[in-house]
């Protein structure tokens, strides 16, 4: 243990040569930001114009956006951490808990300028921690030549898909036995993780995964199965692969999938659309689940008010708009999503009105008790192998049990 400790200590003190403390930094009104790797060119207008605003430096530094909270965990403590960094949302809960992110006091009206999901994921027991930077979510990919117009209802792609079949052919394909392919749907027709309380927080004793709702959705989403529109071979591990190549060998017409697949689509050579997903027989729009990239400040900074002008600065609708043009990163600034940058580039239209109607994926830290048992009940129900009821009930029973077990004393 000695040994361990001296180690520790030695690699400690190496690691922080070179290193501008906190508190030094502090004195020289210079702020350090952790950017995401290949992001920083998205803000260095906007810092320009900060530093010349507040005659401060601000120092970016790059790194993968979800180990920048594990970093902060040894950096914070020992003074060499940054002021701002970069969090997907899903990270949010966990770090708070931990004592690892500042409280935000933002003005409602800046705030507004934002897509309420965006800022919801970014909110954790009615509290601001970050400021939101970057959407993501999943939509419907088709191929123009098989399907030259996105069906605006399930129904139909459903319909179309049926048609498919008889022909040898497949319609749309989707990881619906996943919770997070499925949750739009489940959500949409009623079913929810974790109830909402009145101040936004989540109450995790509260889930919503067997309810009519869900019980309805699973129910839909099983015809996909039942009916063979869905091929055996697109369930369970390696099933996104298999929904890939079959959509770009172009033996499917349609894929549910998120802004990760649109260049891999590209290189196949599949001449596709993108369209936010279908109406639901309820008439709703599908609430998929939301990812959300935010700039967060650190409880450690010394420099907390003005590491807060930052993120707010850098995030004004002028800067999120460049933002876009040089990364790609779709900003959940309502005034942007009819800016004629996106509202011409199909792909972003699309994945911008999606995420206008869909749900913050929880960053409670019970969700980690929600897959497995969730992914598991969906393969058993849709795929027959029990009663959709049943599976569903099951598997919140689990979850109920594994919170109880692993956060009782949260």
């Amino acid at each position: 243990m000695k040994i361990k400790t001296l180690s520790a200590v030695v690699m400690m003190s190496l690691g922080l040569a070179g290193v501008v403390s906190q508190t030094a930094r502090a004195a020289e009104g210079e702020l350090l930001v952790w950017e995401d790797i290949k992001k920083s060119n998205g803000i260095a207008d906007a810092v320009k114009a900060f530093e010349a605003q507040y005659k401060v430096k601000v120092k970016v530094m790059e790194m993968p956006f979800a180990q920048q909270i594990e970093k902060l965990r040894l950096d914070g403590p020992a003074g060499i951490g940054p002021d701002v960094l970069t969090l997907p949302h899903d990270q949010v809960g966990s770090a708070v808990v931990q004592g690892l992110l500042a409280e935000l006091k933002v003005d409602k009206a800046y705030l507004d300028t934002f897509t309420k999901p965006s800022v919801d994921a970014q909110t954790y027991q009615g509290k601001l921690y970050g400021i939101p930077k970057a959407v993501e979510t999943i939509v419907l990919v088709y191929n123009k030549d098989l399907l030259p117009k996105a069906p605006e209802k399930f129904d139909d792609l459903y319909a179309f898909s049926k048609t498919q079949r008889a022909a040898g052919k497949y319609g749309l394909l989707a990881k619906f036995d996943e919770i997070y392919y499925a949750y739009g749907l489940v959500s949409g027709m009623g079913g929810y993780v974790f109830a909402q309380n009145s101040d936004g927080s989540l109450n995790v004793k509260d889930i919503g995964l067997n309810n009519k709702g869900a019980i309805d959705a699973v129910s839909y989403i099983k015809k996909f199965y039942a009916e063979g529109i869905f091929p055996p071979g697109i369930v369970g591990d390696t099933g996104a692969n298999a929904i890939d190549s079959l959509f770009t060998e172009k033996k499917a017409a349609a894929v549910i999938t998120g802004p990760w697949s649109f260049q891999p689509y590209k290189d196949a050579g599949v001449n596709y659309g993108v369209a936010p997903l279908p109406l639901l027989p309820n008439g709703e729009h599908p609430h998929s689940f939301m990812g959300v990239k935010g700039y967060s400040v650190s409880s450690y900074s010394k420099q907390k008010e003005l590491a807060q002008k930052f993120v707010e600065f850098i995030n004004k609708a002028e800067y999120a708009k460049v933002r876009f043009e040089k990364t790609g990163e779709i900003p959940p600034v309502k005034s942007l999503i009819d800016d004629p940058l996106i509202k011409n580039d199909e792909k972003s239209r699309a994945v911008a009105v999606q995420a206008s109607y869909s749900v913050p994926m929880p960053s409670v830290p019970e969700m980690q008790e929600v897959w497995t048992p969730a992914n598991s009940a969906l393969q058993l129900g849709v795929t027959g192998k029990q009663d959709v009821k049943a599976a569903l009930d099951n598997a919140v029973k689990n979850i109920n049990m594994q919170i109880e077990a692993h956060h009782a004393s949260e």
